[in-house]
């Protein structure tokens, strides 16, 4: 009998991140509420999520010190990774939260990280040694990439590519045994960092010699169609949306990072006649505000819309979305002014508890990256230090 419940046991699932990024900012006085804590007056947009109330967090007076860079929209390249000065000269980008997390626990499944963008190749992700990882936008790509198996031919081509990846590991740490002879202690120590790296990275290869060999998850969903729309902002984020709980759902991938990127054209939303970027610098005017609501509250409502999906998924007890963490804002606290200070975050799911406006100081304002220590913890890495971070942010 005992046995038997031992069985029934309800395994734990496991954690994931999603972070979802608007590259234009959102509009301040329709985020943030006026009151802190649990009894706060819900704003304009959070209405668009009302039914969530109790499965997100509000916070304010948060942001990565330094962003002062080479232009107004540099903030972008360091939303996920905390680097100071983006874009200035000498500046060299750092390892982005979701790469961070892929080094820890990537191997455990087929993709260590996705990177999703809603036009172009632009992404917020980043390697240790500071190189962008593109980002795709074309859903079927995505589900091709999740759901749909290669052919011989591309496996085989696959394996022989991971193969030389190992080969070429295999020489550089023979080159460095070679080496460690000469070295004072002091380098002896960064050399055993050095060989640390390297085998983990052997480990990644052979999970990863594994993964092409093994039949992808089967999904009761069809391949969705691309957008030929390049201007529907909306449908393209839903189509992502989609693609999310499905790549959680199979445990493929446990960091997905989307970039709703900016653009230079006018969304196809009813009501909006300017482009969005202009929109973003509204001046003050009322009627390009009054635009820009209609953007941005679209925006909110497909977050309630992708929430709602990752709640309904169960998995035992529980829902996807509390097994889940949800990040959504955007790099630039105030875009009229391209302002970094003051970003407008929202945190859902991921077993926290919710249903509050957590403010920090509006002259000093917490560090982001302490927010990210606390995700990363939550999601069983032992870490106390990101960027940054001065701790870990009480959620």
């Amino acid at each position: 009998m005992w046995g038997r419940r031992a069985l029934a046991a309800e395994a734990v699932p496991p954690k994931r991140l999603v972070t979802i990024c608007a590259s234009l900012g959102i509009y301040g006085p329709d985020f943030f509420p006026a009151e802190s804590g649990d009894a706060y007056t819900p704003t304009p947009y959070l209405k668009r999520i009302e039914a969530h109330r109790k499965d997100f967090t509000v916070f304010s007076n948060i942001c990565h010190p330094d962003q002062n860079g080479r232009d107004g929209h540099a903030s972008e390249l360091t939303w996920l990774t905390g680097a100071r000065h983006p874009g200035l000269g000498g500046f060299r980008n750092t390892i982005s939260l979701d790469q961070f997390i892929a080094e820890k626990i990537g191997f455990e499944t087929r993709y260590p990280s996705l990177q999703l963008n809603t036009g172009g190749g632009g992404s917020q992700s980043y390697t240790r040694s500071g190189v962008m990882i593109p980002a795709e936008s074309k859903p079927s790509k995505i589900f091709a990439k999740l759901f749909l198996d290669g052919s011989a031919a591309e496996i085989q081509q696959q394996m022989r590519k991971l193969k030389e990846g190992r080969s070429i590991m295999d020489t550089v740490g023979e080159e460095a045994k070679r080496l460690e002879k000469r070295f004072g202690s002091a380098d002896r120590d960064k050399l055993d960092e050095y060989f640390t790296s390297v085998r983990e990275m052997e480990q990644r290869l052979q999970k990863a010699e594994a993964w092409v060999q093994k039949p992808k998850p089967k999904v009761e969903a069809p391949p969705p169609k691309d957008l030929q729309d390049e201007k529907d902002l909306i449908g393209r984020m839903n189509l992502l949306f989609d693609l999310i709980p499905l790549a959680f759902q199979t445990d493929s991938t446990r960091a997905i990072t989307m970039l709703v990127q900016g653009r230079g054209d006018v969304p196809t939303i009813p009501g909006v006649k300017a482009d969005h970027h202009n929109l973003s610098h509204h001046g003050q005017d009322p009627e390009k505000i009054a635009q820009l609501r209609l953007i941005e509250t679209a925006q909110l409502a497909a977050l309630g819309t992708l929430m709602t999906k990752l709640k309904a998924k169960q998995e035992g007890s529980k829902s996807l979305l509390d097994s889940t963490a949800v990040l959504y804002g955007s790099n630039l606290g105030n875009a009229n002014s391209h302002d970094w200070h003051n970003l407008p975050l929202l945190l859902a799911g991921g077993g926290f508890k919710h249903g509050r406006h957590v403010t920090g100081d509006a002259k000093n304002n917490t560090p982001m990256s302490n927010l990210f220590v606390r995700l990363m913890q939550n999601m069983g890495i032992e870490t106390d230090t990101f960027a940054s971070s001065t701790g870990a942010l009480t959620i």
